[in-house]
């Protein structure tokens, strides 16, 4: 198979996310349907934590193994744990500081009267968006970064030859990500302001194209180091959003319908992830 089919098959794999995009348009959500959307995006959300961490891990523990066992390097360990540590943090906290900062940039617009200033004045795309906006964009960050690691696995399969397994992580990708357009747009069902075409479009850009960009780089260049910072940094923002979506949750209330909605989104992923490897074994 070329590459330009290779990445043809990436791209789509990634493009099918806009699946579930159009959620996000709908307008006068009943509150249990807020609550389960929130709630399956949450569990959804916590498999691909637990998923995105197995596989960052998984390198870690073999240059561990082959350090004790094989006369290995304990400088590719170290430096595999290294990298697997320092972007968790970059992904977990510079979301966190990130958030704070655009939390002041917001108060500024917010000052009352007789306490103008010239922050009030000067555009900024932060302003105009609403929470529920905001956190979307969030989730699909967090999305993406795992995403490209998704697409980092398929490129670097084909770069080695194992054509049919790059195809197989192609299908196992494409169905996996049709789930994940319903978590971004989570948020958004029942908002007061219905999101635009564009402002999708803008979500389902960043969650799913980092997967042919993923498949780009894996394609020209194979690389354990730069997949386990990709997926750290994809856990690390994934955790954020969880913690984010848990207090969405909790707000809403419905214990009994949340912790329903988190386990359809758990069993989701699961069987979407089991379906790839049984397809793949």
């Amino acid at each position: 198979m070329s590459t330009s089919q290779i990445l043809l098959l990436g791209a789509v794999a990634g493009a099918t996310i806009f699946v579930g995009l159009p959620i996000g348009r709908v307008q006068n959500a009943s509150v249990g349907l807020r609550v389960t959307l929130s709630a399956t995006a949450t569990g959804i959300l916590l498999f691909l934590l637990y998923d995105v961490l197995a596989h960052g891990v998984e390198p870690v523990e073999t240059s561990l193994k082959a350090a004790v066992h094989s006369g290995g390097s304990w400088g590719d360990f170290v430096g595999l744990a290294a990298l697997l540590a320092l972007g968790f943090g970059l992904g977990l906290l510079g979301l966190v500081y990130y958030d704070r900062w655009m939390a002041r940039e917001r108060a500024k617009s917010l000052l009352g009267p007789g306490a103008a200033s010239a922050a009030e004045f000067e555009p900024s795309w932060i302003h105009g968006m609403s929470s529920a906006s905001w956190l979307a964009v969030l989730i699909a960050t967090g999305i993406g970064l795992h995403n490209f690691a998704e697409g980092l696995a398929i490129g670097q399969s084909a770069a080695l030859g194992e054509t049919s397994l790059a195809l197989v992580l192609i299908i196992g990708f494409a169905l996996h990500n049709g789930t994940e357009g319903f978590g971004i747009c989570a948020p958004l069902a029942g908002d007061s302001e219905r999101p635009t075409w564009r402002f999708l479009l803008l979500l389902g850009l960043i969650g799913g194209g980092p997967t042919f960009f993923g498949t780009l780089v894996g394609q020209a260049w194979t690389s354990t180091a730069v997949s386990v910072c990709f997926l750290a940094l994809a856990a690390g923002s994934i955790l954020y959003v969880i913690m984010q979506l848990i207090q969405v949750n909790a707000r809403l209330g419905h214990k009994t319908l949340v912790a329903w909605g988190m386990f359809g989104g758990l069993v989701l992923g699961f069987a979407t992830d089991f379906v790839l490897t049984a397809v793949g074994s």
